[in-house]
């Protein structure tokens, strides 16, 4: 049997809900109830599957991840969009973030079999969102304004079972003792 995984980081639960509230205008207003179906999050690596059994080898390369990296800050400002007239998407912007960086880097270390380029966003409308209704909602939000910050302490192993659920995290930890 064949499970679905990826690695995220989550912001607290008080941004998750005004993420959703974005996501909840998407979908009475541009008929994109798909948006409501996963919480917000910044993806360090994209769904992939793998066979169940093979699961504690997931979690295995999970914990081999460097997270020898001081806590930090992410800003969120703003909209963008990639404009695919295929599937189309428009999400939360986080400011550009060294760190972030840092951390994808790590978990490409582990996890690098699915080309994968990194472009940091919270998904706000995707997947059943038509490219006319993407074009409306995009009028609204490219001068939509929304900003907040949050701290990354952690990156999170998510599992697909009817909905995505985390299955293991690991702490962002600077090592004092450094040579």
């Amino acid at each position: 049997m064949k499970k679905m995984y990826f690695i995220a980081v989550y912001p607290p639960q008080e941004i998750v809900e005004e993420v959703k509230a974005f996501k909840k205008d998407l979908a009475l207003n541009y008929e994109n109830s798909k948006a409501l179906k996963n919480d917000a999050h910044i993806t360090l690596f994209p769904p992939f599957s793998r066979a169940l059994e093979l699961e504690s080898d997931i979690h295995a390369a999970f914990q081999k991840i460097d997270t020898n990296l001081s806590p930090f800050e992410i800003t969120l400002n703003g909209f963008g969009s990639f404009p695919n007239p295929k599937n189309p998407v428009i999400f939360v912007h986080p400011e550009p973030n060294e760190n972030l960086h840092i951390l994808y880097e790590r978990v490409k270390q582990y996890f690098n079999f699915i080309p994968y380029s990194f472009t940091p966003h919270i998904t706000v409308g995707y997947r059943n969102l038509s490219y006319d209704n993407y074009l409306k909602a995009w009028e609204i939000y490219r001068e939509k304004e929304f900003k907040t910050k949050f701290i990354v302490d952690k990156i999170t192993l998510l599992r697909h079972d009817q909905e995505w659920i985390p299955i293991a995290e690991k702490r962002l930890t600077e090592n004092v003792n450094k040579q």
